[in-house]
C-alpha cells in the first residue's frame, strides 16, 4: 500500500506529472512570446519613454556641463561669481562652434521668457570676447539682463537633470524661483480651459452617440435578418472610408457656403445673409465627431440587444405593464452592459481625438490633443507635450478603472 506509484517506464508518477506540467507551461509561454514581445516593443516601451521624457532634462545639462558643475554651489540670491560667468562662457562658446546655441536658447526660454533672444545675441558676440579680461564684465556689457539674478536662477534651474515642472505647466501652474507654486499670468492660462473643453466634448459626444445609436441598434436587433444586414452595412460603411476623407466631407457640408447652408437657404429656413456658422467652432466639432464615432456605440448596443428575447416585453405587457414601464424596468436594464461598453469606447476615443478638431474645430474647437501636437511640432517643447500626454493617459486609465469598479470589465460587450 505504501509503494510509490510509477509509470510504465519506471519513473515516479509525481515526477512525471511535474515534467508534463512544466513542458505545457513552457509551450504556452513560447506560443504567447511573439505577442508579448509585440506588446512590450509597441506599447509598453513607448509609454515608458513618453513618461520618462516628461521629466528628462539631461540635454541642457550636457550642453552646459561646465556651468552645471559650479552654478549649483551659488546661493541663488546675489550675482554669481566670476567662476560661473567663465563656465557659462566656455559652454556657450563651445556650443556656438558646434552650432548648438539654438538648443540652449530654446531650453532656457522654457524657464524664463526672453532668454532665447538673450542667449542668441550673446552667442553672436562671444567670439569677440578677450580671454585676458573678466568674463563677467564682458557678459554684462552685452546685455544688462546678465546682471539680473533671475537670469542665473533660470540657468541654475534649467541644468537640473530631472524635474516634474512640466506637469505643473499642464495645469497652468509654475514653480517660482523661491520654490512656491503659483498660477501663470492670466493671458497665458490656456491648458486648464483645454482640459475642461476636452472633457466636455468627450462627454457630449458620448451622450449624443448614445441617444442616436440606441434606436438604431434596437432597429437592427428587431428587424428581419435580410433588412438588418442591409442596415448593418450602412452602419459599417464609414469604416471603409478614410477618416481624413470623412472629416473633409464635413468641411464641405458645414461651411458657410456649403451644402447644408445652401439647402437651408433654398428652403427659406434661413436668410442668405444669416447663414449658420458651423465651421471652426464647437458645433462643427460635435457634429463631425458624433457621426464618426457613432458606429463604435451602435455595435456594442446591437451585440447586447440581439440577445434579449422579445417575449420578455410581451410578457410584461400581457401582465398589465405599459410599454414605457416595461421598457424602463426590463429592456433598458438588460442593455446596461452594451451602454457602458459603448460609452467607454466612444469616450476614450473622443478624449484623444486630433484630426477632426484640428480641421473642423478651428481655434474655438481646439482640444488637448491639438495642444500636444502644437508643442511637438511648433514650440518643440517635447517635455511639456509628453507631460500632457501622460496626464491624458492617466485620465483614460482612471475612466477605465471607474468602469471596471462599477460595471466590471468581464461584462463588456463590443460586438
Amino acid at each position: 500500500m505504501n509503494n510509490p506509484i510509477t509509470t510504465s517506464d519506471g519513473e515516479l508518477l509525481s515526477v512525471k506529472l511535474k515534467k508534463v506540467e512544466s513542458f505545457r507551461r513552457r509551450t504556452a509561454l513560447l506560443l504567447v512570446a511573439p505577442l508579448l514581445l509585440f506588446i512590450i516593443f509597441t506599447y509598453i516601451m513607448p509609454i515608458a519613454s513618453l513618461m520618462w521624457r516628461s521629466i528628462d532634462n539631461t540635454l541642457l545639462n550636457s550642453l552646459l556641463s561646465n556651468t552645471n558643475e559650479v552654478i549649483h554651489e551659488w546661493n541663488g540670491m546675489d550675482l554669481p561669481n566670476e567662476d560661473v560667468f567663465e563656465a557659462f562662457y566656455k559652454d556657450l562658446r563651445k556650443a556656438t562652434e558646434k552650432k548648438e546655441q539654438g538648443k540652449i536658447a530654446i531650453r532656457l526660454n522654457y524657464e524664463l521668457s526672453g532668454m532665447s533672444s538673450l542667449t542668441k545675441k550673446t552667442a553672436r558676440k562671444i567670439k569677440k570676447f578677450d580671454d585676458t579680461l573678466s568674463y563677467k564684465d564682458q557678459l554684462l556689457s552685452v546685455n544688462e539682463k546678465w546682471s539680473q539674478t533671475k537670469t542665473w536662477n533660470a540657468i541654475q534651474r534649467a541644468t537640473i537633470p530631472y524635474h516634474g515642472r512640466k506637469y505643473l505647466t499642464t495645469f497652468d501652474l509654475e514653480l517660482d524661483f523661491d520654490g512656491s507654486i503659483k498660477q501663470k499670468p492670466e493671458d497665458l492660462r490656456i491648458n486648464v480651459t483645454l482640459w475642461l473643453r476636452t472633457l466636455f466634448v468627450a462627454f457630449g459626444v458620448t451622450l449624443s452617440c448614445l441617444l442616436l445609436a440606441f434606436p438604431i441598434a434596437h432597429l437592427l436587433a428587431t428587424l428581419p435578418a435580410k433588412y438588418s444586414n442591409l442596415l448593418m452595412i450602412c452602419v459599417l460603411l464609414p469604416f471603409w472610408t478614410s477618416l481624413l476623407v470623412r472629416t473633409s466631407s464635413w468641411m464641405v457640408l458645414l461651411q458657410t457656403q456649403g451644402v447644408l447652408n445652401d439647402i437651408l437657404v433654398f428652403l427659406n429656413i434661413v436668410n442668405d445673409e444669416d447663414r449658420l456658422v458651423m465651421m471652426y467652432n464647437m458645433i462643427g466639432t460635435f457634429i463631425a465627431m458624433t457621426q464618426i464615432l457613432l458606429p463604435f456605440m451602435v455595435l456594442p448596443l446591437y451585440s447586447v440587444m440581439r440577445t434579449i428575447s422579445p417575449s420578455l416585453m410581451r410578457a410584461a405587457t400581457s401582465m398589465g405593464s405599459t410599454p414605457f414601464h416595461a421598457f424602463r424596468r426590463i429592456y433598458l436594464p438588460l442593455t446596461y452592459s452594451g451602454i457602458s461598453a459603448g460609452s467607454l469606447l466612444v469616450f476614450v476615443l473622443a478624449i484623444g481625438y486630433y484630426i477632426t478638431p484640428a480641421l473642423v474645430g478651428g481655434a474655438k474647437g481646439t482640444l488637448i490633443s491639438n495642444r500636444i501636437a502644437y508643442h511637438m511640432m511648433n514650440t518643440l517643447d517635447w517635455s511639456l507635450a509628453t507631460a500632457m500626454g501622460s496626464v491624458l493617459l492617466v485620465t483614460v486609465l482612471a475612466v477605465y478603472w471607474v468602469y471596471n469598479k462599477i460595471v466590471g470589465i468581464d461584462n463588456m460587450r463590443l460586438g
